[in-house]
């Protein structure tokens, strides 16, 4: 199978940078990661950066200077989004890959440090790519299990999950960087079972611990994509938090699934990480239970069951208001990993385009909820207190069943193997916002005082 690279020069363990931070045991960022993402500092335009320690290479700079060669188009790296690198396909990838690493783990620091490294901490994150297109998953069996069974009793697992991946459109609209707040949807819901539903917040505020996928090079309108080529059109992977409303969830999703509930916003973290940098950490996928149906052909692949996930070890941290005002740091609260997930990156690719659809350069896709199969593996709140049933004891006594405004969530992803040197993704992070004021909201919908167009950066 292609589009799986095996490890290379760049995944040495011995390899050291002259950037000193990237050398500390505990960065995410070393020199084996070197993720892509899109910043800004001061009042420059935002471009393609990498991340080094607890620097950011300024590619456009490092391009103009001759370091890089000529690995990569200046106008791929002198943008807004990743999108136009990313259709240039993986080989442009590891060319950028291959000229940076050069660059920053030669044995003397480069002359021109000075103009190419950018603190981290000063500099702004956007959003990777332009999200033109968002599909989010449901490729976590563990979490369709639990969830279904809490969301949907009558019918936990629907029938036709372990034969095909099953995902909704999301939207692209309301996706932000790491960093930015989401605040608590209105809505309808159904606070008593058969009884007419009302308008107003979300009461069941909750998280999502995903994985973000990144398409790279386009696909072919009207041109299914081989599940044995499929990983070929993957340019990178993040971490994803789809906020999600259950109670307005419940009410809303039948027939056709969620709506609402689903929009209100879906926050990334910040840097792209390559299938080159995780190629240490492939792992095969957890054997099927013999009970359960084989793929169907279009979506079997012995490279892809053998190889076709990664270890990357997932948590989920919550620092809340009064932690906060007592300056106190966040609690984990969830571990989990996507070596867990029912569906691999390829088969949910193979499947969003055996209808012909068209895939784009920057499009996202979301695994779905990553919960694993033990009880401390639980990838949303909605299972780990059983819809409220078995409520979160944080240490300092404040409980959880669901989201509270000042809830502050962040999540983190990180890969460990013996004989390389761990990596990470750095972090997603979002801090929960009271819902909007309903009059003045009404206000706004009719265009009155205060009625604004705009959308926050990002």
């Amino acid at each position: 199978m292609t589009g799986y690279p095996a490890p290379d020069h760049t995944n040495d363990p011995a390899a050291r940078s002259w950037v000193a931070s990237a050398n500390d045991p505990g960065t995410d960022f070393p020199v084996q990661n070197l993720p892509l993402g899109i910043f800004s500092a001061g009042d420059a335009a935002p471009r393609a950066g990498m991340a080094i320690g607890d620097k950011v290479l300024d590619l456009v700079a490092a391009l103009d200077l001759g370091l890089l060669g000529d690995a990569v188009p200046r106008e791929a790296l002198a943008s807004d989004g990743l999108n136009g690198l990313f259709a240039l396909g993986q080989e442009a990838g590891l060319r950028l890959r291959h000229a940076a690493f050069a660059l920053l783990a030669a044995p003397e620091p480069s002359a021109h440090a000075g103009a190419i490294l950018q603190d981290m901490a000063a500099v702004t994150m956007h959003r990777p790519v332009r999200v033109g297109n968002y599909t989010d998953f449901y490729a976590g069996i563990h979490h369709a299990v639990r969830a279904g069974g809490l969301l949907q009793p009558e019918n936990p697992l629907p029938d036709n999950y372990k034969w095909v991946p099953i995902g909704y459109h999301g939207r692209a609209s309301t996706t932000r960087v790491s960093g930015t707040d989401v605040r608590r949807p209105l809505g309808q819901r159904q606070l008593a079972p058969g009884g007419a539903p009302e308008f107003g917040p979300c009461r069941e505020l909750d998280l999502e611990l995903e994985m973000a996928i990144y398409v790279g090079r386009p696909t072919a309108w009207g041109q299914p994509v081989a599940i044995g080529r499929a990983a070929e059109h993957v340019a990178g992977y993040g971490l994803l938090n789809d906020w999600s409303a259950r109670d307005i969830q419940r009410w809303e999703m039948k027939p056709l699934g969620p709506f609402l509930s689903k929009n209100l916003g879906t926050t990334l973290s910040p840097w792209v990480v390559s299938p080159q940098a995780l190629a240490p950490f492939r792992v095969a996928m957890a054997p099927r239970d013999p009970a359960d149906p084989q793929p169907l052909p279009y979506l079997m692949d012995n490279a892809d069951q053998a190889g076709g996930t990664f270890d990357v070890a997932l948590s989920v941290w919550l620092r809340t208001a009064r932690m906060r005002a007592a300056g106190e740091g966040p609690v984990t609260i969830i571990h989990s990993n996507m070596r867990d997930l029912y569906w691999t990156p390829a088969q949910l690719l193979a499947h969003h385009t055996s209808s012909g659809c068209e895939m784009e350069a920057g499009d996202l896709i979301g695994t779905g909820t990553i919960s694993g199969p033990r009880e401390d593996e639980l990838g949303s709140l909605l299972e780990l207190a059983m819809n409220g049933a078995r409520p979160v004891t944080l240490p300092n006594g404040e409980t959880r069943s669901f989201l509270e405004d000042g809830d502050e969530i962040t999540l983190k992803g990180r890969c460990v193997r013996e004989g390389f040197v761990p990596i990470g993704f750095g972090t997603c992070t979002g801090t929960v916002l009271p819902a909007p004021d309903m009059a003045v909201s009404a206000r706004e919908l009719r265009g009155g005082p205060g009625f604004s167009t705009s959308l926050p950066p990002g």
